[in-house]
C-alpha cells in the first residue's frame, strides 16, 4: 500500500563534481613540473656559457652577507638598482643550499627565466570568458564543436599560453648576458607578472588594490624600472578608462571605482618605492646610487636603430650581429616572433579605448614607454644597454598571447593545409635554438686563475679594479677578499663606491697588502697609480697574465 502519492527514487547520497578530476589535475601538474625541469636545465646550461661579471658577483656577496645576519646590508654601497627584494633573497636561498660561488647566479638566472616562461603562459591563458562572467562582453562567436569522429580542437586558452610561452622559449645566444646571467631587470618581470595575475584573476574586492600596492612597493624597492613598466601605465590607462566618453564597447569587466582604486594603489606604491632607498639608509641599511636619467636627443637616429636591434635581440631575432651561419638561421626563424609582437601592439592600439581586458592596454603602454625611454637615453649607444628594456620581452609575449592566440587558432582551422607545416617548421626552429643554447660549452670564471694563485700564495686581502675585484672574491669562495679601487684626484687610488662594502676598506678590520694590475678587464694605469699611492712594492709577481704587486704594509691606511 502506497501512501502520499507516486513512488519516487531516493536522491543519490553523493553529488557529481563539475570540476576537473583529480587524476587530470595530477597529470597536468606532472607535465608542468617536467617542462619546468627541462627548461631550467637548458637555461642553466646556456647561462654557464657566459662569464659572470663583477656586477653579479657583487650581488652574490650582498646575499651572502644577508644570509649571515647583515639583513639591511649595513655599510654596502649598491648600484642604482638594489634587487633587494627580488634576486637577493633568491641568491640567499641558493647560497644556503649550495654555498658561495658563481653557480649561484647561473642557477638563479635559469630559475628566473623558467618562471618567466611559465608565468607568461599562465597570464596569457587567463584571457578567458571569466571577464564576461564579471560583466564583460561574451565572445563574438562560440567555439566550434568538433566534427563527429574527428579530433577535438584545442582549447583556445592553451593556444594563448603556447604562443606566449613559445615567444620566450629560446633566448638568442648573444642575449645570454642580458636574460640569463646577472640581475639586469629581467628578474623584475617575475613579481610584475605575479601582480597582474592577481589583478586579472581576482574578483573586484577592496583587498585587491591594497595587495597590489604592497606588491608594487615590494617590486619597486628592488628595481625602479617597475615605475615605467607597471605603475605609470596602470595609472594612465585607468585614468583614461574612467572617462565614459573615451571608453566604448559595452559593459565594463570591472566597476569604475575598482579600476580607479587600482590606479591609486599603484600611485601610492610609486611614491613609497621612490622613498625606499632613503628609508633603507636611515634604518642603517645600504646606500643606493642615484638612478641616472641622462638623455641623448642628439643621437636620436642612432638610438632608434639600436632600440630596433635591441628589440630583435630580446626576441632572439637579431640577424644583424648573428654568427656563425646556424645562429643566423635561428635568428631568422625568431623574426616570426618579433613580427607577432609588433602585430600584437597594433591590435592593442586599435582596441585601446574599448572596454574589456585591462591588461592589453596597460602592457601596450608599458612596452611603448620602455622602448621610448630606452631610445632617448644614453643606454642606447650600443646593445650592451638592452638590459634596460628587458621587460619588453615578457610583456610583449603576454600581449601577443592575449590578442593573437585565438586568431592563430582560427587561422590554423581555416588554412590547416599550409599553415600547420609553417608553424611546425617555426616550432622546430625554436626548439632547436633552445637545444643549441643548452649545448654550448661552459666557460670557467674569468678570474679563477687569479683566485687560485692568490689562495696558493696565502694572499687573502687586496685591491684591484672593479671588474676584477668582486668576481675574484666570489671565484675564491671568499677565501680572498679583493676590494675595488679607482683613480681619484691626483691619479691616486681611492675606494670605488659601487657594489662595494665600506667595511672592506677599514684598516682596523682588514689587512690588504697587494694590488692586482693587468689581466682581463684591468684598470688602465693601475701599476703607476699604485706606486704613486703606496710607494714601490716589496715584490712583484706575474701569473697567467696578471701582475700582482705586494707590500709589507697595510695599504688601507694610505688609501684615499
Amino acid at each position: 500500500m502506497r501512501v502520499g502519492g507516486p513512488e519516487r527514487e531516493a536522491p543519490a547520497l553523493t553529488t557529481q563534481t563539475s570540476g576537473t578530476p583529480a587524476g587530470t589535475l595530477a597529470k597536468r601538474a606532472y607535465l608542468v613540473v617536467l617542462v619546468a625541469a627541462v627548461l631550467f636545465f637548458c637555461y642553466w646550461r646556456q647561462s654557464r656559457s657566459a662569464v659572470l661579471p663583477s656586477d653579479g658577483s657583487g650581488n652574490v656577496l650582498q646575499a651572502w652577507d644577508m644570509l649571515h645576519g647583515n639583513l639591511l646590508l649595513h655599510n654596502w654601497r649598491v648600484s642604482d638598482v638594489s634587487f633587494y627584494t627580488t634576486e637577493l633573497p633568491q641568491y640567499m636561498l641558493i647560497a644556503a643550499l649550495a654555498g658561495l660561488g658563481p653557480w649561484v647566479v647561473h642557477a638563479a638566472a635559469a630559475m628566473t627565466y623558467t618562471l618567466l616562461v611559465l608565468l607568461a603562459a599562465v597570464l596569457a591563458r587567463a584571457a578567458t570568458p571569466r571577464s564576461a562572467a564579471r560583466g564583460g562582453r561574451p565572445p563574438r562567436t562560440p567555439p566550434r564543436p568538433p566534427r563527429p569522429g574527428g579530433p577535438i580542437p584545442p582549447d583556445p586558452p592553451w593556444a594563448r599560453a603556447l604562443l606566449a610561452g613559445g615567444l620566450l622559449l629560446a633566448p638568442q645566444l648573444s642575449a645570454t648576458g642580458i636574460l640569463l646571467l646577472s640581475p639586469d631587470h629581467t628578474g623584475t618581470a617575475v613579481p610584475l607578472l605575479v601582480i597582474w595575475l592577481l589583478i586579472d584573476r581576482a574578483r573586484p574586492r577592496a583587498f585587491v588594490p591594497v595587495l597590489t600596492a604592497l606588491l608594487f612597493t615590494w617590486a619597486m624597492v628592488a628595481d625602479s624600472i617597475v615605475l615605467l613598466t607597471g605603475i605609470v601605465p596602470l595609472v594612465l590607462v585607468c585614468a583614461l578608462r574612467a572617462c565614459p566618453e573615451l571608453v566604448r564597447g559595452g559593459e565594463r569587466p570591472a566597476p569604475r571605482w575598482y579600476e580607479l582604486a587600482l590606479a591609486g594603489a599603484a600611485a601610492v606604491a610609486g611614491v613609497a618605492g621612490f622613498f625606499a632607498p632613503r628609508i633603507m639608509t636611515a634604518l642603517g641599511g645600504y646606500h643606493q646610487s642615484p638612478v641616472a636619467a641622462d638623455t641623448a636627443f642628439g643621437q636620436l637616429q642612432h638610438g632608434a636603430w639600436v632600440t630596433f636591434q635591441a628589440f630583435l635581440e630580446l626576441f632572439g631575432a637579431n640577424v644583424f650581429g648573428a654568427e656563425p651561419a646556424i645562429e643566423v638561421v635561428f635568428a631568422a626563424v625568431h623574426l616570426a616572433g618579433a613580427i607577432t609582437v609588433a602585430c600584437a601592439l597594433g591590435v592593442a592600439a586599435r582596441r585601446f579605448f574599448r572596454s574589456g581586458d585591462l591588461i592589453v592596454p596597460v602592457f601596450a603602454v608599458a612596452i611603448v614607454l620602455n622602448l621610448g625611454a630606452y631610445m632617448i637615453s644614453t643606454h642606447s649607444r650600443d646593445l650592451l644597454g638592452a638590459r634596460e628594456m628587458a621587460e619588453v620581452l615578457p610583456l610583449g609575449a603576454v600581449l601577443a598571447g592575449r590578442t593573437l592566440g585565438d586568431r592563430v587558432l582560427a587561422w590554423i582551422r581555416a588554412a590547416k593545409s599550409w599553415l600547420v607545416p609553417v608553424l611546425s617548421v617555426l616550432t622546430a626552429g625554436y626548439l632547436a635554438a633552445l637545444g643549441y643554447g643548452a649545448a654550448q660549452a661552459s666557460v670557467p670564471p674569468a678570474n679563477q686563475p687569479l683566485a687560485t694563485w692568490l689562495v696558493a700564495h696565502r694572499l687573502s686581502s687586496g685591491l684591484a679594479g672593479y671588474w676584477q675585484a668582486n668576481s675574484t672574491t666570489v671565484d675564491s669562495r671568499r677565501e680572498v677578499a679583493v676590494s675595488a679601487v679607482v683613480q681619484g684626484a691626483g691619479s691616486k687610488l681611492v675606494p670605488y663606491q659601487w657594489e662595494t662594502d665600506d667595511a672592506n676598506y677599514d684598516p682596523a678590520r682588514h689587512y690588504a697588502n697587494f694590488v692586482v694590475a693587468d689581466g682581463p678587464d684591468r684598470l688602465a694605469g693601475m701599476q703607476a697609480a699604485a706606486v704613486l699611492t703606496f710607494g714601490r712594492p716589496a715584490r712583484i709577481y706575474h701569473a697567467d697574465g696578471y701582475t700582482i704587486m705586494v707590500w709589507n704594509t697595510n695599504l688601507l691606511t694610505k688609501l684615499g
